[in-house]
């Protein structure tokens, strides 16, 4: 899948599960769930052991889910999300190390960026598509729209402090792509196995982006 592929794949998902595994055998339960709701894709971030190994399942045990890699922070991690098939990496910030090798191994990257730096950064190598991270944090959409305005070619990814009270606000806007969210697949939820509140969370973020008119 190439950058324009995703791109158009996440304008259509519209929201993205970021996941933090407490264990590789919540992967599976996890991919059941998310298939279930709608809301075929999944980010799973290196901050825990488990991702590549959980990333590894969900790409054998749920082919038809969309799998990344997230808060990936340098090259070997960045090989280490390629090899166990990840279709995708996400950064939090914007290193070029790990986006030139990303670009090198021909697979889609999201760097995070909160500034005009960032996104310019982002347009000299041809990508389509930035993180905005972390968003709440960073000035919410008050700082999305003004940092966006001059930048009509380039799609956002909101991460960082959303929620289903103000996921619809950020969907609504033209230059939003997709919102990543921690709420729906949260790692309590995940220690607790409680996939059938997994499930409803992704059911109504599916709501919420069918409601969503930019």
């Amino acid at each position: 899948m190439n950058s324009s592929a995703f791109l158009r794949e996440l304008r259509r998902l519209r929201v993205v599960p970021v996941v933090t595994l407490p264990h590789a055998r919540h992967a599976d339960p996890l991919g059941e769930a998310l298939l279930g709701a709608g809301l075929p894709v999944a980010e799973i971030t290196f901050r825990s052991s488990a991702a590549q190994d959980g990333i590894a399942t969900l790409r054998a045990r749920h082919p038809g889910l969309l799998v990344g890699a997230g808060t990936v922070l340098d090259r070997a991690t960045v090989d280490q999300a390629v090899d166990a098939g990840a279709q995708f990496v996400v950064a939090p910030g914007f290193n070029p190390d790990v986006v030139d090798h990303c670009l090198q191994r021909e697979i889609p990257v999201v760097p995070g960026v909160n500034s005009p730096t960032g996104i310019e950064a982002a347009l000299a190598r041809g990508l389509p598509l930035v993180k905005y991270f972390p968003a709440e944090a960073s000035g919410g959409l008050r700082l999305l729209d003004a940092m966006a305005a001059p930048y009509d070619g380039m799609a956002f990814m909101p991460t960082g402090g959303l929620t289903p009270h103000n996921l619809l606000d950020y969907l609504s806007r033209p230059q939003v792509a997709a919102c990543g969210g921690t709420w729906i697949a949260s790692a309590a939820l995940l220690a607790e196995e409680e996939y059938e509140a997994i499930g409803r969370n992704a059911r109504r973020a599916v709501e919420i982006a069918a409601a969503a008119t930019p």
